[in-house]
């Protein structure tokens, strides 16, 4: 059990280098494409609107 915290400093460069090539990777582009689509979810479009908008109004729109 003690010999898993033991390894060596190329051996764990090695294993997280290959876990960042292929598993990194495929979370990395899943990531990306959940946070472009977003936006477009069914639920969404008053929130965007108005967050679309929100640049147009100042403090007296509020009164």
């Amino acid at each position: 059990m003690t010999n898993l915290f033991l390894l060596s400093t190329h051996s764990t460069y090695d294993l997280l280098r290959h876990l960042a090539d292929s598993w990194g990777l495929m979370v990395m582009a899943l990531v990306f494409l959940v946070l472009c689509l977003w936006p477009f979810r069914p639920g969404a479009s008053a929130i965007t609107q108005d967050a679309a908008l929100s640049i147009f109004e100042d403090e007296t729109d509020d009164q």
